[in-house]
């Protein structure tokens, strides 16, 4: 998919897994893209492998938990590329497998943090921004060749869609996601700000690569339940999420795209 030339995207948890994917994806299709993550290292061999591929890239480290460091890291995408166009809140952890008594107020806690708070102060710092930009362009520059408001697009799961035995926070933390994401479509839909999300089924990843491990003939098992047979791959993903940010997508907002392989169809 291309038409994302002179545009500014910003993607966490971009150093592995669907976000990396995610990442060049965007910068395949013209968009100059922003990396951030926690891990210096895998970031930084995403912005490399964006610039093998003739793409634009920039490397920001942010803990999507800390609203400051979002923050900090929105204001240094427009710093860098001056303007944002495109969020995609995809940072998150899997937490402990096991079941509700198992988990410690801990485990919940830290869960809560990074998949609901990242995706609310992300959201947060990605709103200010396009909202600021927007208002600029029309006091200063009517015939810009940026459209105003933008787009956003946040990584839920098939576990916020339905219950997930032996990982409770973790279903509570992606139904909260598509809660975060349908309230704001809704009030930033006349600001011509879409938000939208995915919701993956299990998906290559070094989340679901933990998952696996965790007992004999997991993958099998987890495979089963799958109608289509297979995982899903990150690059799949990352077309779900190009499409709902793109111009052909300007209809859609508040939605949640299920990436399942048929999983919740019967």
């Amino acid at each position: 998919m291309t038409g994302f030339a002179t545009q500014v995207a910003f993607v966490t948890g971009a150093g592995s897994g669907i976000g990396r994917a995610t990442a060049l994806a965007f910068a395949q299709a013209g968009a100059a893209v922003v990396v951030s993550d926690v891990n210096d290292t895998s970031g930084q061999e995403t912005v490399d492998q964006v610039k093998a591929a003739g793409g634009e890239a920039t490397y920001v480290r942010c803990n999507v938990a800390d609203p400051d460091q979002i923050e900090a890291a929105v204001r240094q995408t427009v710093i860098i590329y001056g303007r944002l166009d495109i969020g995609i809140n995809n940072a998150g952890i899997g937490g402990k497998f096991g079941r509700l008594l198992d988990q410690t107020p801990h485990d919940f806690d830290q869960i809560m943090a990074i998949n609901v708070g990242g995706v609310f102060y992300g959201m947060q710092a990605q709103i200010r921004q396009m909202l600021a930009q927007s208002d600029n362009q029309s006091a200063n520059h009517p015939a810009g060749g940026h459209p105003a408001g933008g787009k956003i697009v946040n990584v839920s799961s098939i576990a916020g869609i339905r219950g997930m035995p032996m990982g409770g926070p973790y279903s509570a933390s992606k139904h909260a996601v598509l809660g975060l994401t349908k309230t704001a479509a809704l009030e930033y839909v006349r600001q011509n700000i879409r938000v939208n999300a995915v919701c993956p089924v299990y998906t290559h990843s070094g989340m679901v690569d933990e998952l696996i491990n965790t007992a004999p003939g997991m993958e099998e098992r987890m495979r089963r339940v799958i109608p289509i047979g297979r995982f899903g791959q990150p690059q799949e993903i990352a077309q779900a999420i190009l499409w709902l940010c793109s111009d052909e997508n300007a209809f859609c907002t508040g939605q949640a795209i299920q990436m399942d392989g048929g999983l919740t169809a019967g």
